[in-house]
């Protein structure tokens, strides 16, 4: 039983990252942009260097560090890193344990990953840098006819058509095939891994998951709905208290209609203090209180205070909860 309330614990992190069709969505969004953006380099900026040694990195470079950028571009955009950043920042993750952050970790790296995975395989089904990277390890003995004598430099020239001799250059249709026939099934390889991965991803999460489908589907709109609320309410409550700060040093402050309207709906706005803050900030596992669901930090805090409870909100909120 212990053993399997720890799995199930776990995988809620992971559970995360697939409960939401806007993350799918968003997910689909970063890959167009991502193919589009391979697309681009390609016709404008991709350019050869057709040299013994320079090939091989610059093929491999034109490859990776795009992917890198990528995946380090999703680090930051992901909500959870910084999630877990303040978790351990206020609480010293003196509650999380190391099987919670490797499932968190592996929740945010699963985000991350979708625009430099599709990179790497929209450039290895192209074959252009693939082609341009080991252009210069082809054996020219695997090549029948071809003249013997022939070293690395004269291969890496082959993807610059032209700089070679005519007699030498009738080999490129077949170097170039041959080339984008490993790259190209290097990428599907890739593709089908991945699709392998994310299957097996959703068949585990499915079953450890302490919430039924439509449940989850509702946590889903939950969370989508607070966030954007939250959002939203924050903007005008961040506006209407800088209006009044505004106010008093001025005597007077210039409002266009919405923002009168606002402030006759709410005519003052109290500063946040920085201990509920912190208290709504951090990492959330699903919990029940009494047998109702707390769907997050906000919700949980929510609950304490209309309880008035404040000693328990000042214990259970430094928690990871």
């Amino acid at each position: 039983m212990a053993a399997a309330a720890l799995v199930t614990e776990n995988f809620k992190f992971v559970s995360l990252f697939f409960k939401s069709k806007d993350v799918m969505i968003f997910n689909g969004l970063i890959a167009l942009g991502t193919v589009a953006s391979q697309t681009m380099y390609n016709v404008f900026a991709f350019h050869c260097p057709c040299s013994s040694g320079r090939n091989y990195r610059y093929g491999l470079a034109a490859i990776g560090v795009p992917a890198l950028v990528f995946f380090l571009i999703g680090i930051m955009m992901n909500k959870s890193t910084w999630d877990l950043v303040s978790e351990c920042r206020l609480r010293n993750c003196r509650k999380l344990s190391g099987a919670a952050g490797f499932a968190l970790m592996g929740s945010i790296i699963g985000r991350a990953v979708v625009a430099p995975v599709t990179w790497v395989v929209i450039s290895l089904l192209q074959g252009e840098a693939y082609t341009c990277a080991f252009s210069e390890f082809v054996d020219p003995k695997t090549l029948e006819g071809f003249q013997p004598g022939q070293g690395s430099e004269v291969m890496a020239k082959f993807p610059c058509q032209g700089n070679d001799s005519t007699e030498v250059q009738g080999f490129w249709k077949e170097i170039q095939r041959r080339l984008k026939y490993e790259s190209q099934l290097i990428g599907w390889l890739l593709v089908a891994g991945m699709a392998l991965t994310v299957f097996l991803l959703l068949c585990v999460k499915r079953c450890c998951s302490p919430l039924g489908y439509l449940q989850e589907d509702y946590w889903s709109q939950f969370h989508s709905s607070e966030h954007d609320l939250f959002q939203r309410t924050a903007a005008v409550h961040s506006r209407l208290l800088a209006a009044e700060n505004v106010k008093n040093f001025f005597g007077f402050v210039v409002l266009d209609n919405e923002e009168k309207e606002q402030l006759r709906e709410h005519p003052s706005a109290s500063p946040i203090s920085s201990a509920n803050w912190n208290r709504v900030t951090g990492v959330y596992l699903y919990r029940e209180k009494n047998g109702l669901p707390l769907y997050s930090r906000l919700n949980k805090w929510a609950q304490y205070n209309l309880d008035n409870n404040i000693d328990a909100m000042e214990t259970e909120m430094d928690k990871l909860s």
